[in-house]
């Protein structure tokens, strides 16, 4: 006999516990579940009314982004289609909304550093290498620039269709940016690419 019981009764075989008054009607959903929109507060959220719940979880928007970048000290810019660019030493992070609805927070890394197109396969490499053994940014090589020169991108996409705090939000840029620093660093380093 296995060790969980999968009839009705104890595991041990004996009687089932007829302290339980439980019955499947009392536990099962039989109507729909209630339609939620951005801001509505979870089952056994401590809010004191669902204004308290708006005004914690948001849509994720440009101005949004923005303060975050500010409150972590990121100094960035906005560029001509309405996202938002960091620059550091040796890359640079866009921060972005795409999806159907701009729902998508989007922050792509590109070190200022290129491969030349006969390190094609060795780019490759590296870049499967990062995908393989990194759970965050996933990597990939641009289309060749003008000069012939490979560009490397990584990636990081997070949906908040159904919006979020502004604390996650910081957060989840803050961990971007990070992550986007040490896959610069990598690639300078342990990748030997740049």
């Amino acid at each position: 006999m296995p060790w969980w019981s999968w009839r009705p009764g104890s595991v041990d075989g004996g009687e089932p516990d007829s302290r339980s008054r439980v019955t499947v009607e009392d536990t099962v959903r039989v109507s729909p579940p209630v339609p939620r929109k951005p801001g509505d507060s979870y089952i056994g959220a401590d809010h004191s009314s669902t204004a308290d719940a708006a005004a914690m979880v948001a849509p994720v928007t440009l101005g949004r982004i923005s303060a975050a970048l500010d409150r972590l000290d990121v100094r960035h810019l906005a560029d001509g289609d309405g996202n938002l660019l960091a620059m550091w030493e040796r890359h640079a992070v866009l921060v972005a909304l795409e999806g159907p609805d701009d729902e998508i927070l989007v922050l792509r890394v590109r070190p200022h550093a290129t491969v030349p197109s006969d390190w094609e396969d060795r780019a490759y490499r590296v870049v499967n290498e990062w995908n393989h053994t990194r759970r965050f940014c996933k990597a990939y090589i641009g289309d060749p620039s003008e000069r012939g020169q490979l560009p490397i991108y990584a990636e990081l996409q997070v949906p908040f269709a159904a919006g979020v705090h502004d604390a996650l939000l910081v957060e989840m840029i803050d961990c971007g940016a990070a992550v986007a620093t040490s896959f610069v660093d990598w690639l300078h380093d342990e990748g030997a690419l740049l």
